[in-house]
C-alpha cells in the first residue's frame, strides 16, 4: 500500500505504480495492508517468505487476511535502517511467511543491532537462533488472557460473527493443549485507548522522519526533497499518482502541517507508552500472571474517518502493542463460510471486499518487550496441532502458472527480497 497506507484515504493495497492489489482466497476481496504485496507473494507461492514493515498491524493483518504466519517484532529488535519511516516509536521489520518455522528462520536472520537504527541498542546480544524456540507441547502448563474489551468494543470495532466463533474454538484448543485461559483480563486503558494519540504522534514523526530519509538518498531523478515536495509532486503527476477516485492525500497533509517534537508531542507520546504499556499489556500480563495474551488478528470496521486517517479493522486489535511497541505473532485461525455475502468496503470504482467467502483470518500471541521466544513456541504449538492453512488453497486463477525467474530473468544463485 502506498506510503504504508500513510497517504490518505485510498484502499488497502493500492499503489501509483503497481495499481490495486488484491487478496488470492476471493476475487477483488481486500489483501490488508500496508504490506499488502507481501502477504499476497507469500500466499501465492512467489517468494518463500517476504518482509513487511509494521507501524500498526501492517505485518499481523496482511498476514491474518492471505492465511500466513506473521511476526511483528518488538520495537528495536530488528532494524529499520534504508525502510522508509512512518513512525520511529513503532515501526518494526519483520517476516510474512507460510510456517512459523519459517517466519522464526527470518527472525534469526534479520534481527539484532545495527548502529545505522539506534532503537536496536537493547536488542538481545547475541542474537538467539529462534527456531531453537520451536515447541509443540509449549502451551501446556501456561496461563493466556482474554482482554475482550480490545475486540469487543462497539464504539470503535467488534469481530466479525466467524471470526468470534473460531476465536472461541481455539480458546478450547489452548486448552486442551494444557493452556490455562483466563477470561476476561481486560487492560485498565482499554477504553481510553480509543482516545491515544497514535496518529499525532505519528504524523509529526512521519514528517520528520521523511524529510530525513529523502535528504539522506543519493540520488532522487524527481528532485523531491521534502514531504512538501510529494504533495506537490503526486498533484502534479495525477496520471501517475491521483487518477480518478485516487486523489486523497489527506494523510501527508495532515503531517506535513505538523511542527516537530515539541512539548505536545513528547506529552503525547508519554500518554501512549502509558495507556499500551503500563496501563495496557504490561498491566493484564502482571495483574493475572500470564504468559501472554489471545486476540483476534482481525475484528470489524465500524468506524469513520479520525483525523484524515481510517482506523482499519485490525487498528484497535494491534493498536496497544503498536503504541507500546511490543511484539505480536499471529498465525492462521480459519475462514469465513461459503455462505458470506462480499460486502464491498470501498467506494466504487476502486472497491475491495470484505468480508467474503473463504477469506482467511488468523489468531494473534501477545507480550511485553522481548518475549519473542514465548510467542514463537507458543504459536508453534498452536499451528502443529491444528494444520489451519492447509484447509484451504487459494482460487485457481491467483496462483502462478510460471516460473518467476522466466519473467524477470534471474540467474542460478539469485534471489528476491519482497518487502511492504
Amino acid at each position: 500500500s502506498e506510503w504504508s497506507q500513510a497517504r490518505g484515504l485510498t484502499p488497502t493495497g493500492w499503489s501509483g505504480r503497481g495499481g490495486q492489489t488484491t487478496n488470492p482466497y476471493y476475487p477483488g476481496s481486500n489483501p490488508c495492508g500496508s504490506s499488502s504485496g507481501s502477504g499476497v507473494a507469500a500466499a501465492i507461492g512467489l517468494a518463500a517468505a517476504s518482509l513487511g514493515t509494521e507501524t500498526d498491524g501492517s505485518i499481523i493483518c496482511p498476514s491474518s487476511f492471505n492465511n500466513l504466519v506473521g511476526i511483528k517484532p518488538t520495537v528495536g529488535l530488528t532494524s529499520r535502517a534504508g525502510v522508509i519511516p512512518i513512525s520511529t516509536h513503532q515501526d518494526t521489520v519483520g517476516p510474512i511467511a507460510r510456517s512459523v518455522a519459517d517466519a522464526a528462520m527470518i527472525l534469526t536472520i534479520i534481527a539484532g543491532q545495527d548502529a545505522r537504527d539506534n532503537f536496536t541498542s537493547t536488542s538481545p546480544s547475541p542474537v538467539p537462533n529462534y527456531t531453537q524456540f520451536l515447541d509443540a507441547q509449549a502451551i501446556k502448563g501456561k496461563r493466556f488472557g482474554v482482554p475482550r474489551k480490545v475486540f469487543m468494543n462497539h464504539t470503535l470495532t467488534k469481530t466479525h460473527q466467524s471470526v468470534h466463533v473460531e476465536f472461541e474454538r481455539a480458546l478450547d484448543r489452548i486448552k486442551k493443549l494444557g493452556g490455562i485461559v483466563v477470561d476476561p483480563t481486560d487492560f485498565p486503558s482499554a477504553e481510553e485507548m480509543l482516545h491515544s494519540r497514535e496518529l499525532f504522534t505519528g504524523r509529526v514523526q512521519f514528517k520528520v522522519g521523511l524529510n530525513t530519509y529523502i535528504k539522506n538518498l543519493v540520488h532522487v531523478p524527481t528532485n523531491v526533497s521534502s514531504m512538501a515536495d510529494v504533495i506537490a509532486f503526486n498533484d502534479a503527476h495525477k496520471d501517475l499518482e491521483e487518477p480518478d477516485g485516487y486523489e486523497d492525500q489527506s494523510t501527508l497533509v495532515v503531517a506535513e502541517a505538523t511542527t516537530g517534537f515539541n512539548a505536545t508531542y513528547h506529552k503525547a507520546l508519554r500518554q501512549n507508552y502509558i495507556l499500551g504499556r503500563d496501563r495496557g499489556i504490561d498491566a493484564a500480563l502482571e495483574t493475572h500472571h500470564l504468559d501472554a495474551l489471545l486476540l483476534p488478528s482481525d475484528g470489524e470496521l465500524n468506524a469513520k474517518p479520525i483525523g484524515a486517517s481510517w482506523i482499519y479493522r485490525t487498528g484497535y486489535t494491534t493498536m496497544p502493542a503498536a503504541i507500546a511497541g511490543y511484539p505480536i505473532v499471529t498465525v492462521p485461525l480459519g475462514f469465513h463460510p461459503a455462505d458470506t455475502r462480499p460486502l464491498p468496503e470501498t467506494q466504487a470504482p476502486h472497491e475491495t471486499l470484505y468480508p467474503a467467502p473463504g477469506m482467511p483470518f488468523g489468531l494473534s500471541f501477545l507480550g511485553t518487550a522481548y518475549t519473542e521466544p514465548s510467542l514463537i513456541a507458543f504459536a508453534y504449538a498452536y499451528e502443529q496441532h491444528t494444520l489451519t492453512r492447509l484447509e484451504r488453497r487459494a482460487y485457481k486463477e491467483a496462483v502462478p502458472t510460471i516460473q518467476l525467474k522466466d519473467i524477470v530473468g534471474i540467474r542460478g544463485g539469485d534471489s528476491i527480497v519482497f518487502q511492504g
